[in-house]
């Protein structure tokens, strides 16, 4: 899956193993992200629709 780096000012791909997924709830507003940490130590999300994070098939995170 691609995410944008902003230490490296650039797309990386982080493969699927590495992958956790998220659910915030905010004021009764539910986002769906995928987390995942990059090679330099960044923390990476994506914002994905509910669909897309149904579909992975990956842990979710505490």
């Amino acid at each position: 899956m691609q995410f944008y780096n902003v230490k490296k000012r650039g797309k990386v791909d982080i493969l699927e193993d590495q992958l956790k997924k998220k659910v915030y709830d905010s004021k009764g507003r539910k986002r769906y992200a995928v987390r995942a940490v990059d090679d330099d130590g960044t923390n990476l999300t994506r914002f994905v629709s509910k669909d897309d994070y149904d579909a992975l098939d990956v842990p979710e995170e505490d």
